[in-house]
């Protein structure tokens, strides 16, 4: 079914007003992110590893040596290795706007390249990340032009205080699922989850994993319900699904960890972030176990970033979505409305015409 491309006179003046309020809300986070004394850095994409959870996909390409000699690179799926490196370095409070590649991940939510906002404050909070994230939404709401965020219907007020609950405390209210009593720190009990997804009704397989069934409870039972009339802050993720988080100092069996949801749509993904190496290493290598089992590949561990993580002082970090944000803040219906140059669709094979 043929489409009038992006880049037709028509469609791009029907594009333009979402895409200058795009520019408003990014040149509004950057000056509020510069008032807070943040340094903007332009950390490069091209690493090692396109970063090590299970279900991330990269782009992976090769670099020609001057020796004629390839080797496997990749683009990173966020800038989290490179910008912690610079903590590392004694950077202390640090932002990017930053391009970042996922793969198989297309649709009204995702495309597979994106603009990413990722920022980090070395002795702080990771609460004061929240706080953070309450004033991006009235920014880009006022920037818009908007009174409230947009979403297939669904509305919410940026200006409102967000509401912050545990994920413990989501699966309960609504899936009726005691998610803790599935989990101890890094160990989880699948079995246990399945039998209790099957006493509510929801179906599962013999060989679901604890992952995929957390995964698969939170999209289709949790996430429709977040972030309606104000913004929603999802709490306390168990330790078996915060890899890069440090463990709650109250409670092991989850992590400083959060995820800010408008709208029903997740916007970021916050950290207390681990600097433990070791354990760092540790989590990585069960993450790409997983991968390997699922998908069967894996990716390299950086051994750099592992390195700089043993220098690097404790620190909050977080990572959002800014494709999302704008398309929320003008209610724009998919993410390619608020992408100057969305990326093209693959042509069918077979398909040589020019």
């Amino acid at each position: 079914m043929s489409q009038t491309p992006w880049w037709s006179p028509e469609r791009h003046a029907d594009r333009r007003p979402a895409l200058l309020a795009r520019n408003r809300i990014q040149n509004a986070i950057r000056g509020w992110l510069a008032q807070q004394d943040f340094l903007e850095v332009d950390p490069v994409a091209l690493q090692i590893s396109p970063g090590n959870e299970a279900h991330l996909h990269g782009f992976e390409t090769r670099a020609i040596g001057n020796d004629g000699i390839a080797h496997p690179m990749y683009l990173h799926t966020s800038p989290e290795f490179a910008m912690k490196k610079l903590l590392a370095a004694g950077e202390q409070r640090i932002f990017a706007f930053a391009h970042v590649w996922r793969n198989r991940e297309r649709g009204a939510l995702h495309s597979p390249e994106f603009t990413m906002l990722e920022w980090y404050r070395v002795g702080e909070d990771y609460t004061v990340l929240m706080q953070d994230c309450a004033a991006m939404l009235r920014l880009a709401a006022q920037a818009a032009g908007s009174a409230v965020l947009r979403f297939r219907g669904i509305e919410c007020d940026p200006f409102a205080e967000p509401e912050r609950m545990s994920v413990a405390e989501a699966f309960s209210r609504y899936a009726s699922l005691d998610l803790l009593a599935t989990c101890d720190g890094a160990e989880t009990d699948a079995e246990a989850l399945r039998a209790q997804c099957r006493a509510v009704g929801i179906k599962v397989r013999d060989d679901d994993t604890w992952s995929f069934l957390l995964s698969k409870v939170l999209v289709e039972k949790v996430e429709p319900h977040l972030g309606h009339g104000r913004p929603t802050v999802l709490d306390r993720y168990p330790a078996a699904e915060a890899a890069l988080a440090r463990p709650a100092p109250d409670d092991a069996r989850v992590a400083e960890r959060f995820e800010l949801y408008a709208c029903g749509v997740e916007l970021a993904n916050g950290f207390g972030e681990l600097t433990n190496p070791a354990e760092q290493r540790r989590r990585f290598a069960l993450e790409m176990d997983e991968k390997q089992a699922i998908y069967g590949e894996r990716y390299p561990i950086d051994e750099d970033f592992l390195a700089a993580l043993a220098l690097m002082p404790p620190a909050s970090g977080i990572a959002l979505g800014f494709d999302r944000l704008a398309m929320l803040a003008t209610s724009a219906p998919k993410i390619d409305d608020v992408i100057w140059t969305p990326v093209a669709e693959p042509q069918p094979k077979g398909d040589n015409s020019r």
